[in-house]
């Protein structure tokens, strides 16, 4: 493996790991929206991730990081509250509110956080030993 490869691992962890902190906090921004229908109520967003396979498989096994697929909303059931003097209210009395959990949104954050963290750490380390090396070669 390449000591350049590390760096290209680690930074599409930072990538995965980003757009993962950006649909989150897209979740808890939208978490007390109120809606007068099931087609206008904000629906929570998640990240698909996938490892990259085809030079892996090219390289006999070796892993070569992370590739965002896409985002897809959540099938989960809105909540809905009635609430027939609310001005949102629908024919019914209900308003709609999004299936989102903030708690399991705020640990999804902190799980984020500390894998862009180690990736971070990764490619610091990397750094290190490769500037370690260079300096191997000046001292002779």
């Amino acid at each position: 493996m390449s000591s350049f490869k590390v760096f290209d691992i680690a930074g599409s962890g930072m990538t995965a790991q980003s757009v993962r902190l950006n649909t989150t906090a897209s979740n808890i921004a939208n978490a007390n929206s109120i809606s007068s229908s099931v087609e206008q109520t904000y629906r929570g967003r998640h990240p698909v991730f996938a490892a990259e396979l085809a030079e892996a498989r090219r390289m006999q096994g070796e892993v070569s990081g992370v590739q965002v697929l896409g985002i897809v909303e959540s099938d989960a059931p809105l909540n809905m509250e009635y609430n027939p003097n609310h001005p949102l209210a629908d024919e019914n009395g209900f308003i709609y509110k999004p299936n989102i959990n903030v708690m399991e949104e705020m640990a999804n954050m902190i799980s984020a956080t500390r894998s862009y963290e180690t990736n971070v750490n990764t490619a610091d380390a990397a750094k290190k030993m490769l500037i370690r090396t260079l300096r191997l070669g000046q001292q002779q």
